[in-house]
């Protein structure tokens, strides 16, 4: 019987709780929560309330376009082709229309060089066109600017005056590059540059708006242009009228072609067969 007393007492002992524990209560980490979630609670409500704001300012704000102003000075680019392009765009919201977007849409528009779009408060987008300047044609129909690009490929209409250049397929920026560097020295000699040509073998030539060719060749085109320029410019600028070419196709001299008696004349050659 004594036995069975103290294993019952035991069982009690075992199921009283710790005496630290006792000294503790709910109640007693109450205020302990309401600090520690007072301040989360207050933060998260400032920024809902910021978020809130913020979709309201961008629903009163990003209202829809209405209006699309166009500027620049132009004359190759016509309205249709601006409203066409603008036409996607109209409906869209002040604040979410892709400018950038819009941009390459009407930068995609033949004879359009540059387009700066921007917003125009309150409701609608300002547009600013400016064209490529045609600085030559390229091969029969071509156009190209003055920075040596071919933006359109088969012009309707093709400015007479304009110089052409000619070469093979994919060399538009090399020719280019040449006339850019040729055109204003022949300037300075009192002569117009109206053709440059590059053949397939590579070989460049000139054709002078006076109808005299100059022949470079494929070697030393520099220098050969030189040569022309201070030696042979003085005799086409005297003689324009008798010369059909000249040919630099020297080591260090050249060959005039006459039109009265299609004669060959020689000043300063060493090598009597031209080089390449």
């Amino acid at each position: 019987m004594m036995l069975q007393k103290r294993k019952r007492n035991r069982r009690k002992q075992e199921a009283q709780p710790p005496s630290w524990l006792s000294r503790f209560s709910l109640s007693a980490l109450q205020p302990l929560f309401a600090q520690g979630l007072r301040p989360v609670l207050g933060m998260s409500g400032a920024i809902l309330a910021a978020a809130l704001m913020l979709w309201g300012a961008v629903t009163v704000l990003d209202r829809p376009i209405v209006k699309v102003e166009v500027g620049g000075q132009f004359a190759r680019v016509a309205p249709i082709q601006i409203e066409g392009a603008v036409a996607p765009f109209r409906g869209a919201g002040f604040l979410s229309v892709d400018l950038a977007t819009l941009q390459s849409s009407l930068e995609k528009i033949p004879w359009v060089d540059r387009a700066r779009v921007e917003r125009h408060w309150p409701r609608s987008v300002r547009v600013t066109i400016t064209e490529h300047v045609a600085a030559a044609r390229w091969g029969e129909d071509g156009l190209m600017n003055t920075r040596g690009e071919l933006f359109i490929e088969h012009a309707q209409h093709v400015p007479p005056e304009l110089p052409q250049l000619i070469g093979p397929e994919g060399t538009e920026q090399q020719v280019a590059k040449l006339y850019l560097e040729s055109y204003p020295r022949l300037l300075t000699v009192g002569m117009r540059l109206a053709k440059v040509e590059l053949d397939a073998r590579g070989a460049w030539g000139l054709t002078l708006s006076n109808g005299v060719q100059v022949r470079l060749g494929r070697q030393n085109v520099p220098e050969r242009l030189e040569r022309f320029l201070r030696v042979a410019s003085p005799l086409v600028a005297a003689r324009s009228g008798e010369v059909g070419y000249v040919d630099l196709r020297y080591s260090n001299g050249f060959s005039v072609g006459w039109n009265a008696a299609s004669t060959r004349m020689a000043r300063d050659a060493q090598n009597v067969t031209p080089e390449a």
